[in-house]
């Protein structure tokens, strides 16, 4: 690309006819050449209003003719292989020499090396869409008049800059070349064994693919910015922050449990690792020797292996994006076999099935190929089908009725929709269609949200962010909004809502719908009365006479720890069952011999934490564990525990802080400064 201004204050044309006349007040702000961010960004520090109307529009059009001729011309003198564009920007007000425009116009039209021109006028006068500038000058209108009319007679593209920037706001579809992921052959029957077999020559190309958002690469700032640059740091005029950003390099690290130090990590090899795979919680080794046995060993090809009833064929077991099978390019044997399949497949309203494998010691799959007939286009549809392993089967209760014990059939209930609430939501789904809610250029009834027109929001509007940042580096800037387009479809279309108000309001009426109140925040456990009233208000316990304080039974600890704090709400009650609760994990930690008793130590923790912490009460946990913490530290619980600290501080039970509850004093910068020290 290159950049060319005209009426500019100053002159400069990059040795292209410095010595000619008539190419004053013209600037060549960059040759062509690749451009990049950098380049973007010196352009925009150099374009600045000028002071003058001297320098002519159609000396600037040559000077960019010139450079189009000299970058694409080859050595022999004949035009390269190029699309060759220009686009123009003016406002039509300065003073124009049109006595060589017939030149020009040849030379844009040459048929070696034709030239799309396009004009973009300011404040142009559009009729298609409704734009006329009031009290224009003479020679203005005499000037866009001779630029329509030349623009035209070049067959170019004339329109107005207020319509060239609509059309940017509307997302541009990238279309990607289809890389083939099969090549092979469709066969019938195993041409390895049999001579009466059927091989066509196919390739698989995809239908459709995920449009992703490009991802975010990871940098830190530099701190050594007078030491050694590394390969892998941004610097120069590529990074927004001249040179002060690094790329952030990541390393893994394998650690097992040293056996010499109990509770230590130590750092091993990736290849001194074997591999294991999940049998339920079990960790089962295989080795790699073992591994190359247990492997399928495939060869790529698609085997067909039966048909099937095109009506029979349910439409929810396609596991896959789909796949196109077309024939292989050029080989006019392979597109009439294919063909032929296919149509064969159409008339007997067939579906065919086979075994694919793509490439060497593959997964084999089952695939489903459906036959598409269109007036240019003649193919397969592929898509994947489940094995057994892969099929879900869940049982529901009927939506329509309900089976008594005794195995009476009740079609009346509370929980089944009535007629009038069926019929009140048919009228509903009939009013809010959208297929007639539109209206096209002849005003007759037309699609809403077409494919077409739906744009992923994600996609674009991170796009757009990207473009946005790039040429405006000020952080300080505030971000535009989403473009229109982009969120036309976020909501239902208000005159819909409206016009279907009745609809809603009787399947309202039909259904019962009520608001449900509010739900309390904050409270947690802490209120017993809140947390356990029953339906009918009566309080069992109470009834049964049951006592509101159970006392922790060490061979039950868990459950009778909740069933305490469950039968009261009194802190007086919790404090005590918190503290009968500590005094026998101390018992389990002190009595362990080695760490036998360890995992039933921290689960009792995790619970006592949990429970505690949902009372809002974190203060009484804190207490505790900073106790635990001295005294596994100072040996005063059967002797050295060190290792039970470790699991502690690994399974983070360390201090509750305010991000985990509200209630607590304890900051996030305590509460990790809690597991430091041994």
């Amino acid at each position: 690309m290159s950049v060319v201004g005209f009426r500019t204050d100053d002159t400069d044309l990059q040795g292209t006819m410095e010595d000619e006349e008539g190419y004053e007040n013209i600037t060549v702000f960059s040759g062509l050449q690749q451009w990049l961010l950098p380049d973007v960004r010196k352009l925009q520090n150099r374009l600045r209003t000028s002071s003058t109307s001297e320098g002519d529009l159609m000396s600037a059009l040559v000077v960019a003719i010139q450079q189009i001729d000299t970058a694409t011309t080859g050595k022999t003198g004949n035009p390269l292989k190029f699309k060759r564009r220009i686009v123009v920007v003016t406002d039509g007000r300065g003073a124009m020499d049109i006595g060589d425009l017939e030149h020009i116009q040849n030379k844009i039209k040459d048929s070696s090396a034709p030239i799309q021109l396009t004009l973009l006028g300011v404040d142009f006068d559009d009729s298609e869409n409704g734009y006329k500038e009031e009290d224009k000058d003479d020679h203005k209108r005499k000037n866009e008049e001779t630029l329509k009319e030349f623009v035209e007679d070049c067959d170019g593209v004339f329109g107005s800059l207020a319509e060239a920037v609509e059309q940017l706001q509307i997302p541009r579809i990238k279309e990607v070349k289809p890389t083939p992921s099969y090549r092979g052959t469709l066969s019938l029957g195993d041409a390895r064994t049999y001579d009466a077999t059927i091989s066509i020559d196919v390739e698989r190309y995809p239908c459709t693919m995920i449009a992703k958002p490009p991802s975010a690469s990871s940098f830190v700032t530099r701190t050594d910015l007078a030491g050694t640059q590394s390969s892998a740091t941004v610097t120069g005029e590529d990074d927004p922050m001249n040179g002060e950003l690094s790329a952030v390099r990541n390393q893994r690290v394998y650690q097992v449990e040293n056996p010499d130090e109990p509770g230590q990590k130590m750092n091993v090899e990736a290849d001194e690792l074997e591999r294991g795979y999940e049998y339920g919680r079990t960790a089962v080794h295989i080795s790699e020797s073992d591994a190359n046995v247990v492997n399928i060993e495939t060869s790529p090809g698609l085997e067909l292996l039966g048909f099937l009833d095109a009506t029979k064929f349910d439409r929810y077991l396609p596991m896959s994006r789909s796949n196109y099978i077309v024939p292989q390019k050029s080989n006019v044997q392979a597109k009439l076999a294919l063909s032929s399949f296919i149509h064969a497949l159409w008339e007997a309203d067939c579906y065919a099935v086979a075994r694919l494998v793509t490439k060497e010691n593959k997964p084999p799959l089952i695939v489903l190929l459906v036959p598409r007939i269109e007036p240019e286009i003649e193919v397969l549809v592929e898509v994947e089908l489940p094995f057994e392993e892969d099929m879900r089967r869940y049982k529901f209760p009927p939506l329509d009725k309900k089976l008594t014990v005794s195995g009476k059939t009740i079609t009346e209930h509370k929980d089944l929709p009535s007629d009038e609430l069926m019929q009140s939501m048919s009228d509903y789904v009939d009013a809010m269609d959208l297929s007639t809610f539109d209206r096209d250029d002849d005003g007759e009834p037309a699609e809403y949200a077409k494919m077409e027109d739906a744009y992923s929001p994600l996609l674009h509007r991170v796009n757009q962010m990207i473009r946005w940042r790039a040429t405006h580096a000020d952080p300080s800037l505030p971000l535009p909004d989403p473009s229109p387009i982009l969120t036309k479809y976020a909501n239902p279309p208000a005159e819909l809502i409206q016009r279907t108000k009745d609809q809603l309001a009787a399947l309202k009426k039909a259904a019962d719908v009520k608001k449900v109140p509010p739900k309390a925040k904050g409270r947690g456990k802490r209120s017993r009365a809140e947390r356990e009233k029953p339906l009918s208000g009566l309080d069992v316990d109470e009834l049964l006479g049951n006592q509101k304080r159970i006392k922790i039974d060490s061979t039950n600890l868990i459950p009778s720890f909740k069933q305490t704090l469950a039968a009261t709400d009194e802190l007086e009650a919790i404090q005590e069952a918190a503290d009968a609760m500590g005094t026998e994990i101390r018992n389990l930690i002190r009595n362990s011999v080695a760490d036998s008793a360890y995992n039933r130590a921290l689960e009792a923790m995790r619970v006592m934490r949990d429970e505690i912490t949902e009372l809002e009460e974190p203060e009484i946990w804190n207490v505790f564990v900073t106790d635990l913490k001295k005294e596994l530290l100072g040996k005063e619980l059967g002797g050295d525990r060190r290792e039970m600290w470790w699991k502690i501080r690994g399974n983070k039970y360390g201090l509750v802080d305010r991000k985990r509850c509200f209630a607590s004093a304890v900051s996030e910068e305590q509460a990790a400064e809690f597991y430091r020290g041994a």
